[in-house]
């Protein structure tokens, strides 16, 4: 028995595996090995550069406040509009983020000025998704 330990996307475990006895009769022993050709692909700049999806971000108005995409996900369904009144806590928009349905809310009363984003669109965490001109206090 030999004891490994295998790392899977950051993550380690311990593993026992038992080595079982080779016989002449096995099958996969009677086969000749191959090693694949060696296949060398040029590197080049655009292969190293990794693809990066440009965040939506849109000027913030004075006096507004942005509502960013707490995780990674759809749009599953927008609430508001444009010009529409909202209030403290008021749930704005709904993610579908790994199979569940996240309610994002507004962080301040007041009136929303700027819908960035529509059903079904992916948004990524960090995201602007709505900017809301606050209510004095």
């Amino acid at each position: 028995m030999k004891k490994l330990r295998i790392t899977l996307e950051g993550k380690a475990y311990e593993v026992t595996v038992e080595t079982l006895e080779e016989s002449a009769s096995s099958p996969a022993l009677q086969m000749p090995l191959r090693t694949p050709p060696s296949v060398q692909v040029p590197l080049s700049a655009a292969t190293l550069t990794p693809a990066v999806k440009p965040v939506s971000v849109a000027p913030v108005a004075e006096g507004c406040i942005a509502v960013s995409c707490p995780m990674a996900g759809k749009v599953f369904k927008c609430l508001v509009k444009p010009g529409d009144p909202v209030t403290h806590n008021q749930v704005i928009i709904v993610l579908d983020a790994m199979k569940m349905e996240t309610p994002v809310v507004a962080p301040v009363a007041g009136t929303v000025q700027t819908v960035l984003v529509k059903e079904g669109d992916s948004v990524d965490e960090g995201d602007c998704l709505i900017q809301i001109e606050g209510l004095p206090q």
